[in-house]
């Protein structure tokens, strides 16, 4: 099969179980609510913990999280791909579904393309690529929800990491930088720090909410 269909191919299976759109659903059924009409109108694990609880955005999280896992094992299989991101490189294909995954959950066909903003099925899909690379980017996110409690600096500087770490750990292991992974994994950045503008306006502003699981009315 050519290599361009098998991309596209692990682009659509990640984009069909990406448009599972967790937020929405979980909104509909705790709270009777389409949860794009409340708090800050995002259908991801932030907005879900701050208007239904932290219970709904724990659900939400890991629900997110297992898109990118369960699309990234399929295409890997489908392909025959494997190891990890540090080794052969056959992470390809799965990264791509992994993109497909995030597209799905940010742009959904059904919800007028009104989705989140695909952190935490990024968060799974790093996890997928290499521990060492989701190690330091995880570690990176904690140091800076905890000193600063702002979820969307932390989402901004994982997505930095993460491509940043691939680089990083290539060179240090002797392996050859697989730049096309790389690419996107930086697009996928580009895309998070497009989705969150209006957070880095807060952010300048000094307006952006701080996290907190207390359930808004």
């Amino acid at each position: 099969m050519d290599l361009t269909v098998q991309r596209i191919i692990c682009l659509a299976i990640g984009y069909i179980i990406g448009c599972v759109q967790t937020a929405f659903i979980v909104g509909k059924l705790m709270g009777k609510i389409d949860i794009r009409d409340f708090g800050s109108g995002n259908a991801g694990t932030t907005n879900v913990t701050r208007v239904l609880g932290a219970k709904a955005g724990v659900i939400v999280f890991v629900s997110d999280i297992l898109k990118a896992v369960i699309a990234y094992c399929i295409c890997t299989i489908l392909f025959k791909g494997g190891g990890t991101f540090l080794g052969d490189g056959s992470v390809l294909w799965g990264i791509y579904a992994g993109v497909g995954v995030i597209l799905g959950h940010d742009f959904p066909f059904y919800l007028k393309f009104k989705g989140g903003k695909g952190i935490a099925s990024t968060l799974g899909l790093i996890l997928c690529i290499d521990w060492r690379v989701a190690l330091t980017t995880y570690i990176f996110g904690l140091v800076v929800v905890v000193a600063k409690k702002y979820i969307s600096l932390c989402s901004l500087v994982m997505v930095v990491v993460a491509p940043v770490s691939m680089v990083i750990f290539s060179i240090n292991s002797g392996d050859k930088i697989n730049y096309e992974a790389v690419a996107l994994m930086s697009a996928i950045g580009l895309l998070a720090f497009y989705q969150h503008i209006p957070n880095i306006k807060r952010l300048i502003k000094g307006e952006e909410n701080k996290f907190s699981v207390k359930k808004n009315k």
